[in-house]
């Protein structure tokens, strides 16, 4: 009975913490089952797709991070490359690089065995070429498993949002087609 009343896609009852919304097949099962009346059962169903939006909103704006990050590591990664394709040919690379907003300083870098690198928190580390360029990839590998995650969760979300609006109006529905049942009972 209870799968006649709800039920999950594929059995899924929850993805990374964001619960399943089970689609509702008998409107009348599912409220018995519940234990609810009509309005408390909209109530309950607009609450959660509160809730799924307020997710939404979190998961995007990490997408949106996260899609700022990839190319700045991609970039980081092009000037250390650039740093030592320079290094092994013996020439300086001459760089131009902001020091405040809107002043600009061009350096000469000559044979350089390390860089510096920004990790956030104010914390600065020295290391050299190679170690940085392993660590960038690592980053960059780490940023787009991490965002294809995001994106994968961001549909389940909005599957669930889905299943439950159309829930919401099947209850809603279910609900007028009763009162008009009774009011016509009523009236012959």
């Amino acid at each position: 009975m209870a799968a006649a009343a709800a039920s999950t896609p594929q059995g899924v009852a929850e993805r990374r913490g964001i619960p399943a919304a089970a689609f509702v097949e008998d409107v009348e099962a599912y409220l018995r089952q519940a234990g609810l009346d009509v309005n408390s059962a909209l109530a309950f169903l607009q609450e959660r797709l509160q809730q799924y939006k307020i997710v939404e909103m979190k998961l995007l704006a990490q997408q949106r991070d996260l899609q700022a990050k990839i190319p700045d590591i991609e970039k980081c990664l092009d000037i250390v490359a650039a740093l030592q394709a320079k290094k092994a040919l013996g020439e300086a690379l001459i760089a131009d690089f902001e020091l405040s907003e809107g002043i600009y300083s061009r350096a000469k870098i000559e044979d350089t065995n390390s860089v510096c690198l920004w990790l956030g928190a104010n914390v600065m580390l020295e290391y050299s070429c190679d170690e940085a360029n392993a660590l960038l990839k690592k980053n960059l590998e780490n940023a787009k498993a991490s965002l294809e995650v995001l994106v994968a969760d961001l549909q389940f979300l909005r599957d669930q949002q889905t299943i439950t609006q159309v829930t919401i109006a099947r209850v809603f529905n279910w609900d007028v087609h009763q009162r008009r049942s009774k009011q016509a009972v009523k009236e012959t």
